[in-house]
């Protein structure tokens, strides 16, 4: 009577929390969305207080009608991203908000439920509406993210299976304008504080595995790397993997891997095998000499990888070569360099030593560097490198560019296929040494204006150079 007669009413305690939930159940009293304590009668609530006002002091108290319950709100598709509680966990929420109330607002974007299905659900199981808020933000997805990711303690693999559907989101959102898969890919990364990698391996679970195995990667029984290796065997086999014990499960998952990365690498020595055959009898002696020397070594040096605990080498993807063949190879090719020459020569973080030893080998002398930030960070020890250095060193009488001309030392570009180096820099040399032959040793893809030399160099009509 106090609601219809005041319009609203604010619970003073516990007590008339469960009195106010209890006539929400009955649909007589609706929750303030703003305000889990501010309760207001329903249409149905003022008749039901009408009729008990006219009726005389000694007349049996009326029915008191019985909804069907609290209305079920739809669920928006980014609420998904996060697996609902099981039926114990739902029913030990619904007893905290029977005895503390809900203390969090579920949210809502258009009517549907952005955040909080799983309190939402719990109301349900009291047979009271839900208090809800409406998300009036611009980044629905970081806003559920950010929620979520606080309130729960997810493992890498875990959240890598969230990064998947993360991926299915933005790019249902933006088929026109996200760009290339591994874009996506990338930021769910990001937004999810995990490896492109895993959110890979997460993917191939979701399309290539049974529901079981996301099962139990979301459950904790194994990993998303584990996973990704079982979603390689047929279904039947995936299932029967899944019935073995967890140790059992890890081990199973270790012989796949090793099994197929036995494959690939067999597969990558066939290959290396024909390019170094053809390469060696066409790549021969240079004969000419060049004022403009353009390499891209292929430097021998394996990481070893934390995650499946294999050596990852250059080797999987081409011919390398050990730094003394490389500081030996260029009286082997005729010296190509002229009496004034400019050496542009490619190095990694590991490799600078060797670099440098390789450039006073070929008779230059160190003098500058410039900077290749590949906007990506990939592995390493000390820091995990995003950045490449092109080392520029002189012989003879050789000029540096004019002033004015010169580029900045740091140029920002995603890195593309393993080893492939930017247009950029091949350009800058181009247009800071104009109409002078130019030589690009270990060229894999011939330019023009550019003599080439290298094992996998390719004129553009296919003919080895």
């Amino acid at each position: 009577m106090s609601a219809t007669e005041a319009g609203e009413y604010r619970c003073d305690g516990e007590s008339e929390q469960a009195k106010a939930r209890k006539l929400n159940s009955k649909g007589l009293l609706s929750r303030d969305q703003q305000d889990g304590f501010l309760w207001r009668p329903t249409d149905e609530g003022r008749r039901v207080a009408a009729d008990l006002a006219v009726a005389s002091p000694s007349a049996a108290p009326a029915a008191v009608p019985v909804s069907d319950g609290p209305v079920r709100l739809p669920h928006h598709p980014l609420a998904g991203l996060f697996p609902m509680l099981s039926e114990d966990e739902l029913r030990r929420l619904a007893d905290d908000i029977e005895m503390r109330g809900q203390e969090e607002p579920v949210w809502l974007l258009n009517g549907q439920i952005l955040d909080g299905r799983n309190r939402e659900a719990a109301c349900a199981l009291l047979g009271i509406d839900a208090w809800t808020k409406e998300y009036d933000g611009n980044d629905p997805l970081g806003f559920v993210l950010s929620l979520n990711l606080h309130r729960r303690h997810l493992t890498e693999s875990q959240r890598a299976m969230v990064a998947a559907r993360v991926v299915d989101w933005e790019r249902g959102i933006n088929q026109t304008t996200a760009g290339p898969a591994n874009l996506q890919t990338r930021e769910a990364a990001r937004r999810l504080s995990i490896s492109e990698r895993a959110v890979a391996a997460a993917k191939r679970v979701r399309d290539n595995g049974v529901e079981a195995l996301s099962d139990a990667i979301r459950d904790g029984r194994i990993s998303v790397h584990a996973g990704e290796a079982i979603s390689h065997l047929e279904r039947e086999e995936q299932e029967k993997v899944l019935r073995e014990e967890e140790k059992k499960i890890v081990q199973l998952s270790k012989e796949i891997r090793a099994k197929r990365a036995k494959t690939r690498h067999e597969g990558r020595l066939r290959h290396m095998a024909l390019v170094a055959t053809a390469g060696q009898a066409t790549a021969g002696v240079i004969g000419q000499k060049y004022p403009v020397i353009y390499a891209d070594p292929p430097w021998q040096f394996a990481v070893r990888s934390e995650v499946t605990g294999r050596e990852k080498s250059a080797e999987n993807h081409y011919p390398t070569m050990p730094t003394d063949e490389i500081c030996a190879l260029f009286d082997k090719i005729g010296s190509p360099a002229g009496r004034d020459a400019v050496l542009f020569l490619w190095a990694t973080n590991p490799m600078l030593p060797d670099a440098l030893r390789v450039m006073a080998s070929w008779g230059f002398a160190y003098v500058h560097h410039w900077i290749w930030d590949k906007e990506i960070a990939g592995t390493g020890y000390w820091g995990r490198d995003r950045h490449e250095l092109l080392l520029i060193g002189r012989r003879g009488d050789v000029p540096a560019p004019l002033m004015g001309s010169q580029p900045e030392t740091v140029h920002r570009e995603t890195k593309g296929r393993h080893s492939a180096k930017p247009d950029f820099y091949a350009e800058t040399i181009e247009r800071l040494y104009p109409g002078i032959p130019r030589l690009e040793l270990f060229c894999r893809a011939p330019r023009l204006g550019w003599d080439a030399w290298g094992y996998e160099a390719a004129t553009p009509e296919g003919e080895m150079v």
